[in-house]
């Protein structure tokens, strides 16, 4: 059998040489030791728990419930996006995003919305009889709503030290 002869056409002197940056992602294996990646991990698993807790009920007949699991839901994602974000060092490749000012508003706002839906949660435990299925998921989802909370707390202080340490150093 005979083989093809592979010939590359040499390059047009005409086309500019662009200099593209090949750099990829790394995944920084030192992050998840930080106070900042054990928060992050922390708020996904607790926050999993909550959605999981209440999803596996008959929730959408209390509204409260439904404005928990809208919340819990929409923390868990965004909470996710900047966990994947840090882990992979996307946020030293993209310089023009004041990633500590949105780190700060996020786990700001994401603590009072959870601070509202821990006690929305709480409060609708009542709303259960005691000892069947939906009582014993609303409450833990109570506790875990409570126990994100502080998570999110955490990473509100930790990301305004941050922050007041970039606004200083400008």
């Amino acid at each position: 059998m005979e083989r093809a002869a592979v010939v590359s056409a040499p390059r047009s002197p005409s086309v500019p040489e662009c200099n593209i940056s090949t750099s990829t992602l790394a995944f920084d294996q030192h992050f998840t030791t930080t106070a900042k990646g054990i928060l992050l991990l922390a708020e996904i698993v607790c926050g999993m728990l909550v959605w999981i807790l209440v999803g596996g009920t008959e929730y959408f007949h209390l509204s409260a419930l439904c404005w928990v699991m809208f919340v819990a839901i929409l923390c868990w994602v965004l909470t996710v996006c900047l966990f994947i974000i840090y882990l992979t060092g996307a946020h030293h490749k993209i310089p023009q995003v004041p990633w500590t000012t949105l780190s700060l508003c996020v786990n700001c706002c994401a603590a009072a919305l959870y601070l509202v839906t821990a006690v929305a949660d709480a409060l609708s435990v009542n709303q259960a009889i005691r000892g069947r299925h939906n009582y014993n998921c609303w409450a833990a989802s109570a506790f875990f709503a409570f126990l994100t909370t502080l998570c999110y707390a955490g990473s509100s202080y930790l990301s305004y030290c941050a922050w007041k340490t970039t606004e200083e150093g400008k």
